[in-house]
C-alpha cells in the first residue's frame, strides 16, 4: 500500500472549506482533517464511500479485491438506477481466502481481471483495495497496470481501504481516481456552447431522470454525469464541458475546484430539490452560460412548470399545511428539504447537522429561523427526545431511523439512498407531497394511538 498520511489528508484540504481555513486553539485543525483513531468509528467505510462516487458508472466492472463480505454495503444500500447497462449491479470480488492472505492475492487479482474482461467486455475495470489487501501488502497498482496491457482496456485502481478513515474520505479518494485516471482521457465527437456536467448526483431512485428533460427542453446538453447513470466514455470527456453543476457540494467540491484549475471550467453549487432551489438552479445555469435567449427560454419554462406544479400540489397543500417536520438526513439534503417543505406549506422545526459544512450549517440556521433546532447529536435517543418535546408530526430521515419513528409512533419518510421514489425536480416534489400525505394520513396512526384492548376499561 502506497498511501502516506500526506496523501490521506490531501482530499480533506479543501480551499473553499471553512473547516480548513479556521484553526482551533493550539494550532490544531478541526476534526475533518484529524487522522483516524484505531478502533474508533469514523462514520462509515472509505471503500463504501469510494464506491458511492464511482459505482454510478454503469458499463464497467467494479471489482473488490478482498473478502466477499466487503461487497455487501456498496451494492445492497445504494439505489442508483441505470437507463442502459446493468453491469454495475453485479458484485464482483476476488473472494480472498486464508491461503491468499498468507501467500498474497496478486495472482488471483490478475486472473480475476482477465476473466471479467473476457466474460463481460466492460468499458473499464475499477479495482478497489480493502483492509485485508492493504495490510498484506498486495501491489494492486502494478497488477492493474500489467492486466491493462494484457486486455487493452483501462484498469483503474481505487485505493480506499476501510481503515483509512471515514466514508467521506472514501468519496474524495474515488473522485480523485476519476480525476487522475479517467477525466481528460478521451475527446467527445462534438461540443456545444451549452455543454454542462452534473457532479455529485447519483440518480438515486431516478432523481436525475426528473431533471434531464428540463435541460433538453432548454437546449442544454448534459455532457457528463458524474456519476449517476453514467457511461465510462462520457466521464472521460467531462473536461470539455462549459460549466460544472455541483449537487452534493461537501463531497465533490474538490473535484469541481480541480477541474476549474486544470481545464478552466467554472462551477456553481445547486440543488434539484424544491421549487425555489430548482428555479434558482435553472436561472443560474442560464446566466453562467451567458446566453440571452437561453435565459429567456428558462424564464418561460419556469413560469410554465410552476403553474402546472401549483395545480398538481393544490390538493396536497390543503392537507399538509402546518404539519411539523424533524429532518435527520445529511449534507445538501438538509437545507434543500427545508425549502421543499415550505413549498408544501409544511415547517421543518429541527434538523441534524451531520455531514454538513460550516456554510451549510449557517444556511440551515437561517432557513429554520430563531426557533429552529439544529442537533449535533443525531442518535436515536436524542431524536426520540426531540420528537417528544416538539410534538412533531413526521420524521424525515434515512432508513436507519425508521425504527426511531416507530418507537415514537409517528409517520416516517425515507429520503436517503435506500429509497425507491424520486423527489428531485418539479415532478419529484409532487411525488414527495404524495408520499408525505400517505404517511401522515395512514389509518395505522389512529390504531397505534389507541390503548391496547387489554388496557381498555371494561
Amino acid at each position: 500500500m502506497k498511501n502516506t498520511q500526506a496523501k490521506i489528508n490531501q482530499p480533506l484540504n479543501e480551499t473553499a472549506c471553512k473547516h480548513n481555513q479556521n484553526k482551533l486553539g493550539g494550532n490544531k485543525k478541526v476534526t475533518c482533517t484529524k487522522p483516524p483513531q484505531p478502533g474508533k468509528n469514523q462514520g462509515g467505510c472509505p471503500l463504501e464511500g469510494a464506491m458511492v462516487s464511482v459505482r454510478g458508472i454503469t458499463d464497467v466492472v467494479h471489482l473488490v479485491h478482498g473478502a466477499i463480505a466487503c461487497t455487501h454495503n456498496p451494492w445492497v444500500t445504494r439505489g442508483s438506477l441505470s437507463s442502459g447497462s446493468q453491469l454495475y449491479e453485479t458484485a464482483f470480488t476476488t473472494d480472498l481466502g486464508e491461503s491468499n492472505i498468507i501467500f498474497g492475492g496478486g495472482k488471483k487479482l490478475y486472473q480475476a481481471i482477465l476473466d471479467v474482461a473476457q466474460r463481460y467486455n466492460p468499458a473499464a475495470v475499477f479495482v478497489y483495495a480493502t483492509c485485508i489487501t492493504a495490510l498484506i501488502g498486495d501491489d494492486i497498482d502494478s497488477v492493474c497496470k500489467l492486466a491493462a496491457q494484457k486486455i487493452d482496456i483501462p484498469v483503474i485502481y481505487v485505493n480506499a481501504p476501510g481503515f483509512l478513515g471515514s466514508k467521506n474520505l472514501g468519496n474524495r479518494i474515488g473522485n480523485q481516481a476519476l480525476l487522475k485516471y479517467v477525466i481528460g482521457t478521451l475527446e467527445p465527437e462534438f461540443t456545444t456552447p451549452f455543454d454542462i456536467n452534473i457532479i455529485g448526483e447519483y440518480n438515486v431512485a431516478g432523481d436525475l431522470w426528473n431533471v434531464l428533460p428540463l435541460f433538453k427542453r432548454l437546449g442544454i446538453r448534459v455532457l457528463s454525469k458524474i456519476t449517476g447513470d453514467a457511461r465510462y466514455k462520457e466521464v472521460c470527456y467531462a473536461h470539455r464541458a462549459k460549466l460544472n453543476v455541483v449537487i452534493c457540494s461537501n463531497l465533490v467540491l474538490p473535484m469541481a475546484q480541480t477541474m476549474q484549475e486544470l481545464y478552466g471550467i467554472p462551477y456553481i453549487e445547486e440543488s434539484f430539490f424544491g421549487v425555489e432551489n430548482l428555479n434558482h438552479c435553472l436561472r443560474n445555469i442560464a446566466a453562467t452560460l451567458g446566453d440571452k435567449y437561453l435565459q429567456e427560454r428558462t424564464e418561460l419554462l419556469i413560469i410554465e412548470e410552476n403553474a402546472a406544479l401549483d395545480i398538481a400540489l393544490a390538493p396536497y397543500r390543503a392537507q399538509l399545511k402546518g404539519k411539523r417536520i424533524i429532518l435527520a438526513s445529511g449534507g445538501v439534503k438538509n437545507w434543500s428539504f427545508i425549502l421543499a417543505a415550505k413549498d408544501l406549506g409544511m415547517e421543518v422545526i429541527a434538523t441534524t447537522s451531520a455531514k454538513t459544512t460550516e456554510e451549510e450549517k449557517a444556511k440551515i440556521k437561517q432557513l429554520l429561523g430563531e426557533d429552529g433546532i439544529v442537533l449535533a447529536d443525531g442518535t436515536p435517543p436524542a431524536l426520540l427526545q426531540v420528537l417528544k418535546d416538539t410534538k412533531a408530526d413526521v420524521l424525515i430521515a434515512g432508513s436507519g431511523n425508521q425504527y426511531t419513528a416507530l418507537k415514537a409512533q409517528i409517520p416516517f419518510l425515507d429520503v436517503n439512498h435506500e429509497r425507491h421514489h424520486a423527489y428531485a425536480g418539479y415532478v419529484g416534489l409532487v411525488e414527495l407531497a404524495r408520499k408525505l400525505h400517505e404517511a401522515l394520513y395512514s389509518p395505522v396512526w389512529q390504531q397505534v394511538s389507541k390503548p391496547a384492548p387489554w388496557d381498555e376499561e371494561i
